[in-house]
């Protein structure tokens, strides 16, 4: 157990947040990779408004953060939340997605924003 335990309904807000296969995949690909709302909409193949409010979600909760980077905008995962160790914990158990990225690098999409 960590050091600091999680209230319990804040947890499982946390963990009703990544219940969406989008954003925990998200979580996944950030947990190796910055990435931007525009690599999110071509790995998805959602739109832009989608994205971005799947992001906004996963900010307001603190698992993500943002940095500016001239005009774009690249999302890393917050290790500084309560919640990053409770979330780092989930993402073991799941399988690895840099393959999302590799097709993307592929398709001369990968940071398709700089």
């Amino acid at each position: 157990m960590s050091k600091t335990a999680i209230d319990i309904q804040r947890a499982a807000n946390v963990l009703k947040l990544l219940g969406d296969k989008t954003r925990l995949t998200m979580i996944k690909i950030l947990d190796n990779h910055d990435a931007c709302v525009c690599e999110f909409v071509e790995i998805f193949k959602t739109s832009q408004p989608a994205i971005s409010q799947h992001v906004r979600k996963l900010k307001d909760a603190g698992l993500v953060r943002e940095t500016r980077r001239g005009q774009w905008i690249i999302y890393s995962l917050n290790k500084d939340s309560e919640y990053f160790p409770l979330v780092k914990d989930l993402l073991l158990h799941l399988p690895n997605q840099d393959f999302r990225l590799k097709e993307l690098e592929e398709q001369g999409l990968r940071i398709s924003c700089e």
